[in-house]
């Protein structure tokens, strides 16, 4: 299979993902409903199992950097299925670049397409981040790598509906990233704070299986405490997914989640999702 035919393939899968869950959309109009899509919570999004570990770039991801002069760039469909509600994200960008020997820029832009109700769902630009991820420690002789990416989180129309008096949409974050080196595999984790009172933790780990292709699982658990009341609202989710190489800057990937011991009003469901992986390296003109 050659380039052209990699990304036309690549693309029906997309297309595929999205067409699905569309034929859907309208059933159920006017009623009530128990589950609560992940894009009304301020707790984040599920994760997406990509090509290099996990997205969206500000909660559960490595402590890499990319080199100087690198670009980063995946576009993948997202479906969360709940208990009697479906949501369907198209397209959800994340992008990086290196821009020093230690220092790349981020963000992760989802797009929200509907929901098996549309009295449920609001459409547009979903909640995004834009983060700048700091190489803290790269020690070649342990494979310990540590990070830090201030991040800035723009919450999506239907997120902001959820807040209560006084909270802001956009709101600030410091996700802390480790990553440790054991030969061929990875295992990955990140915690962290943002200023609307959301707490996250998560790890994960990626194996190559084959020269093409490779596989991560990981663990994510987020809470926040609702200003009016003592309970706390939590997501816990387990993912898995495999990326395969067309070419060695071009790879395609899927995975799928699960939440467990979560609330439906929590955004508790299965996420499928499947994407396509760009590199593109830096000029050596």
């Amino acid at each position: 299979m050659n380039y052209r035919l990699s990304l036309v393939a690549a693309g029906a899968m997309l297309a595929l993902a999205v067409a699905v869950p569309a034929r859907g959309q309208g059933n159920g109009k006017g009623k009530d409903h128990k589950s609560t899509p992940p894009s009304q919570s301020v707790l984040p999004s599920p994760t997406i199992a990509s090509a290099s570990g996990a997205a969206p770039l500000a909660w559960i991801d490595d402590a890499s950097v990319l080199p100087p002069g690198m670009l980063s760039l995946s576009i993948s469909a997202v479906r969360w299925q709940g208990a009697d509600l479906s949501e369907v994200n198209f397209p959800v960008v994340d992008m990086a670049i290196g821009l020093g020997p230690r220092v790349q820029l981020g963000a992760s832009i989802p797009r929200i397409v509907g929901a098996a109700d549309p009295t449920q769902a609001i459409g547009g630009v979903g909640t995004s981040y834009v983060s700048a991820k700091i190489a803290l420690l790269n020690d070649a002789t342990s494979g310990l790598k540590l990070a830090v990416a201030p991040t800035l989180e723009i919450l999506g129309e239907a997120a902001v509906r959820s807040l209560t008096s006084g909270q802001r949409r956009t709101q600030l974050g410091l996700p802390v990233m480790a990553e440790i080196e054991r030969g061929s595999a990875r295992l990955f984790g990140s915690a962290g704070y943002f200023s609307s009172g959301v707490w996250f933790a998560g790890g994960g780990v990626g194996v190559p299986v084959s020269p093409r292709v490779a596989i991560s699982a990981s663990f994510s658990r987020a809470w926040a405490a609702e200003a009016t009341s003592s309970l706390a609202r939590h997501r816990n989710e387990i993912s898995g997914g495999a990326a395969f190489s067309l070419t060695p800057h071009v790879s395609v990937f899927g995975s799928l989640g699960h939440t467990i011991a979560t609330a439906d009003d929590n955004g508790a469901g299965t996420t499928v999702a499947c994407g396509l992986s760009l590199l593109v390296l830096p000029s050596t003109k």
